[in-house]
């Protein structure tokens, strides 16, 4: 059925079987298929992926998608079942926008977004998808089942906040509470041991962190969460000794993951997703390895995930966690239960919850944006970070650079209105770091936009005058204001990213 609809002095033609309603100023369509046609063919598209390390961002319309084109990569990075070489393609919410002029900006006058975009956005659904041409619109299930879908007018701002809240309404919200951390990541990677983290705990403490956590390299293995050789005195010390110095001690692990040697695979292959022909479906690639996911729909995978849990939090003392990897709980395959597989993944993240509590920090890595929702305290919104801006040897959008982190986290700074948005670390060292200190401030910037100052700087790098500048960065807190696609206020002052997001690339990292 076509629906000609009048919505913010724009003519919308909707096609959908489900029903359509339209409640202030909103148009509300349950269904399962839905497509509108658009009249801005010289516009622009917003897209987002379905994970943190997605490429996130704008794009002309009649230029190629923003997509992770290798396929190895993107089947760890992004969604690979609907992936599209041609057509735009997003996850959950889709915006498109005129291409008009924005116009002069008077002195001291902040103008908004051109008035003339049009959002399609999921609420309920069952892995909600959204494809966009230069002539229409189309959003679908996975499944095929009915989902809640929204439709705004507005700038592209208005209504992507709008819908932010719209989502919260539906998915439920959490409080957001600002952070500050230091992470052992850009420092140590796998190599951190006890000893380590023992030195810089008073730094780390000096330096005004509320949090201090561990990454990955603490554990036995990728599904073998209990410490490794370089942590001989366990978990629970290392924890105990951060309260001690007054912070809270955080954790990474990625617990719904093993790698195929692991004794979670070897022990309990059963509790696994599985690919069409029977064998454990494989759910991306690191460590040198694929690695498997397992089926948060089997009650021994419950079991595992609930006991990892409760471990670090209950016996160990660990109230943050870094949940990594946690888009493998979506990975298509056979279930126990059929079940759709974002449902899947966001029951995985009730259990978590359940066995954590309500007062533990729970930030996703890896995770599916949307439907974390409610659940987790904070997403990870870009790849990982890197101390170079860009590098010559890619051009993959979700590669580990501090410009694709930059660009992906700036593009949804609007997600803050309903879960916390963490745009991975910032730097203050200039030893071991490519990036100039434009590059540095921008990314301190976007941090504190996000409300979410983490830095892994080892301490023993830094110059005095470089701990001065970050102990005042990490104790200041700051009111934020969204003003437009790449611009915010941030403690009374406007800040805009503009040219760090759509500047052109460096080929080489200086």
């Amino acid at each position: 059925m076509i629906h000609q609809i009048d919505l913010g002095g724009r003519s919308i033609a909707l096609a959908t079987d489900g029903d359509v309603t339209r409640r202030d100023g909103k148009v509300y369509v349950c269904a399962a298929h839905l497509s509108l046609l658009h009249d801005m063919r010289g516009g622009e598209v917003y897209r987002t992926g379905q994970t943190s390390w997605s490429p996130s961002g704008w794009q002309r319309l009649a230029d190629p998608p923003l997509r992770v084109a290798n396929p190895v990569r993107r089947r760890t990075a992004d969604d690979d079942l609907w992936d599209d070489p041609t057509r735009h393609h997003s996850s959950w919410v889709a915006v498109v926008e005129d291409a008009g002029p924005v116009g002069e900006k008077p002195a001291g006058e902040v103008v908004p977004d051109r008035p003339s975009a049009v959002l399609v956005g999921c609420l309920e659904g069952e892995t909600p998808r959204v494809r966009v041409d230069e002539a229409a619109l189309e959003a679908f299930t996975e499944t095929g089942r009915p989902g809640r879908w929204v439709i705004l007018v507005g700038s592209a701002t208005q209504v992507m906040t709008a819908y932010a809240r719209q989502l919260g309404a539906y998915q439920g919200r959490r409080e957001i509470r600002p952070q500050s951390v230091w992470c052992s990541w850009y420092s140590y990677y796998e190599g951190v041991s006890e000893e380590a983290v023992a030195a810089e705990i008073p730094e780390v403490a000096r330096c005004g962190f509320s949090t201090l956590q561990i990454d990955d390299g603490w554990q036995a293995g990728v599904g073998d969460w209990h410490a490794g050789p370089r942590f001989p005195s366990g978990m629970k010390a290392v924890a105990d000794a951060v309260w001690e110095a007054d912070m809270t001690p955080g954790l990474w692990v990625a617990p719904f993951i093993a790698l195929p040697g692991s004794r979670a695979v070897r022990e309990h292959p059963e509790a696994f997703v599985r690919a069409a022909d029977g064998s454990l479906a494989v759910a991306g690639s690191n460590w040198g390895s694929h690695y498997h996911a397992l089926d948060m729909t089997h009650p021994r995978a419950q079991d595992l995930v609930y006991e990892v849990t409760d471990r670090v939090v209950h016996e160990w003392g660990f109230s943050y966690l870094k949940l990594d990897f946690l888009n493998a709980a979506a990975v298509p395959g056979v279930r126990a239960q059929d079940t759709d597989r974002e449902q899947a993944y966001r029951e995985g993240l009730r259990l978590v919850r359940q066995a954590a509590g309500e007062d533990v920090f729970l930030l996703g890595s890896g995770a599916l944006l949307m439907p974390s929702v409610g659940v987790l305290d904070a997403v990870r919104v870009g790849p990982d970070v890197a101390p170079m801006w860009d590098n010559y040897a890619t051009d993959d959008p979700s590669d580990a650079t501090a410009r694709n982190a930059l660009r992906a986290s700036a593009s949804r700074l609007w997600l803050g209105e309903v879960i916390g948005v963490d745009p991975d670390v910032a730097f203050f060292r200039h030893r071991r770091n490519l990036l100039d200190d434009t590059q540095m401030l921008w990314l301190r910037e976007l941090a504190a936009a996000c409300r979410f100052r983490c830095v892994s700087d080892r301490t023993a790098w830094l110059e005095e005058a470089e701990k001065k500048a970050l102990r005042t960065w990490v104790t200041r807190e700051e009111e934020v204001e969204l003003l437009g696609r790449y611009r915010f206020r941030v403690g009374g002052r406007e800040v805009d990213l503009t040219e760090a997001v759509e500047g052109s690339a460096s080929p080489y990292p200086l």
